[in-house]
């Protein structure tokens, strides 16, 4: 069994920060110690890696990303393969993706079709949510099914008429399903009929172009969907509720009143809106914003919120508990030159800079470390089941370890580093203080300084537990 010695760092932990060694055996970290103690204790490693001067932190876990994501007639940039690769190139060492239930197709089906997209494709470590687009009779029975698989949530929509939505009752009724059979309850918060209105006017007026996706997406609409769905979790018996990609000051103070309440509400937040407005979408020469269309849209610098300012300000109180990516890029073929804005495929990249993009807010005081590796790796483990296997480097957990150099930088996009299928990037040309040094997925040595060193196929299928952090 091979082992491994980290010496010299700081172990960074959501509950503190420790100069310590960290020992690991095989595929598990076998000790935390005092630096120079385990040397000593366990002599013979078969490799140690320096770490002096940087940050020793729990791998990451992405749990919202869509790798080879069919929309229309395209499908997302990244497949399992290239996607998990450019995640292990960030840092993340663990990714949570969809299977895809629509209306009238078999749920346990298409979890099936999923799994075998994914098996052997992948990277890093990887599991499943469980999308219900077609919520029946049938998809309601195939639930129980689900957490024999390991997918121990579901996610609604309310937006997509057409595709994926679910109207309330529909919804109340996967809620009481998910109450009923421990299952977390993930839903998509946007009002989809008034957004539909708000487009076919704007198309009647002549407004096709991008910037007009924001602007028919007002963020009053995600806090009214946000109420409404907390209010449902509640009437189902307050299952275990978590609003996904929360863009909007109004929605997430519908989270903040539920938590003072005690109620079993969580959300996450992506780093697109923490950084990005649509002005500076439109300021990007070329595709008039066509590259950043996503949903819920990014959020203009000049509304009557500052929406960037509040989610800062969540992710401090803990009102926002996650950052994840809903990572879901596509090529510039697929996104530009459509004249109705809505025909844009969603999505754009960022699993790979997540924890680079987030470490900035360290640098600038919107966070501490701790904070930093608790909304990026512990909680998103603990919310979904992975804790303590993932999101910690105590005794016994899966040896997923990034050691951070906070003295680097990293120049993102596709003239620094990126590792992404598609050609362009969200993020291009943006510095960031922090640089991934050396990345390792149970055990193995997958980034080291400026090389890949892993392999497809290294990453395994997590069959998650129920979650461990509800009320």
């Amino acid at each position: 069994m091979a082992r491994t010695l980290i010496t010299g760092g700081t172990v960074v932990e959501a509950t503190g920060s420790v100069p310590a060694d960290v020992l690991v055996e095989g595929e598990r970290i076998a000790a935390v110690g005092a630096p120079g103690v385990l040397a000593g204790a366990a002599p013979g490693a078969d490799r140690v890696l320096d770490a002096t001067g940087k940050l020793v932190v729990p791998g990451g876990v992405d749990v919202h990303t869509h790798m080879q994501m069919p929309v229309g007639e395209v499908s997302s940039a990244d497949s399992f393969a290239t996607g998990t690769t450019a995640a292990a190139w960030g840092g993340v060492t663990t990714i949570v993706d969809f299977a895809t239930q629509q209306a009238g197709e078999d749920v346990r089906a298409s979890l099936e079709a999923r799994l075998a997209e994914a098996e052997g494709q992948c990277a890093v470590d990887y599991g499943l949510h469980q999308i219900v687009g077609g919520v029946d009779q049938s998809a309601l029975a195939a639930l129980g099914d689900l957490a024999d698989e390991g997918v121990t949530s579901i996610k609604l929509f309310m937006a997509y008429p057409g595709r994926l939505y679910s109207d309330d009752g529909q919804i109340l009724r996967a809620l009481q399903a998910a109450r009923e059979l421990g299952l977390m309850a993930m839903v998509h918060a946007e009002n989809g009929l008034a957004i539909d209105v708000l487009r076919a006017q704007a198309l009647a007026r002549g407004e096709g172009a991008p910037v007009h996706h924001s602007l028919t997406r007002p963020s009053v609409l995600e806090g009214e969907a946000a109420h409404r769905a907390i209010a449902l979790a509640e009437v189902a018996g307050d299952v275990p509720l978590y609003i996904v990609h929360m863009s909007a000051s109004e929605a997430l103070a519908e989270v903040a009143a539920a938590r003072d309440a005690g109620r079993n509400v969580f959300a996450e937040t992506c780093p697109q809106y923490l950084y990005l407005t649509v002005e500076d979408t439109l300021a990007r020469p070329g595709d008039e914003g066509a590259a950043f269309v996503c949903s819920p849209p990014i959020r203009s610098a000049h509304d009557v919120h500052d929406h960037r300012a509040d989610l800062w300000r969540g992710l401090r109180t803990d009102d926002l508990a996650v950052v994840s990516t809903d990572h879901c890029p596509f090529c510039r073929k697929d996104k530009e030159g459509r004249a109705d804005f809505a025909a844009v495929p969603n999505g754009l990249g960022a699993v790979e800079h997540r924890m680079e993009l987030l470490w900035q807010g360290v640098v600038a005081g919107h966070l501490s470390p701790e904070r930093w590796v608790e909304t990026c790796s512990t909680t998103p483990a603990r919310l979904f089941g992975l804790h303590p296997r993932k999101g910690t480097l105590a005794p016994g957990a899966d040896a997923d370890v990034l050691v951070w150099d906070p003295a680097g930088r990293t120049r993102l996009g596709i003239g620094g580093k990126h590792h992404s299928a598609a050609d362009h990037s969200a993020w291009e040309g943006v510095e960031v203080a922090g640089k991934v040094d050396t990345v390792l997925s149970r055990g193995t040595v997958v980034v080291e300084g400026d090389r890949f060193t892993g392999r497809v196929g290294h990453g395994r299928y997590l069959r998650r537990d129920r979650s461990s952090l509800l009320r």
